[in-house]
């Protein structure tokens, strides 16, 4: 402790060591807010991969909805529709 009293003592390194501590702890932008914000446009960039995966495949059904075989394939699979003579089996797993 004595070797530091010296450096203490002088004004501009006590002025240098009083603004870094305002820099990382008590600006707006200190280093827990810019970890934060960090964090969050991580999570935002995962949904956006998200996001972007499932409009692609929606844009796949979309076009297999524009023909009529593939209005019908989507009645059947996913609404179960049945024509008159048909029985459905629906097998779920576990």
């Amino acid at each position: 402790m004595k070797k530091l009293y010296p450096y203490l003592k002088n004004k501009f390194i006590l002025t240098g060591l009083l603004f870094v501590l305002y820099a990382l702890l008590l600006d707006d932008l200190d280093v827990f807010s810019i970890y934060r914000q960090t964090k969050k446009r991580n999570q935002i960039e995962a949904a956006k991969v998200d996001i972007r995966q499932k409009l692609i495949e929606t844009d796949k059904s979309l076009n297999d909805l524009k023909t009529i075989g593939g209005k019908e394939r989507y009645a059947r699979e996913k609404k179960f529709f049945k024509k008159d003579n048909e029985e459905i089996f629906v097998i779920t797993y576990n």
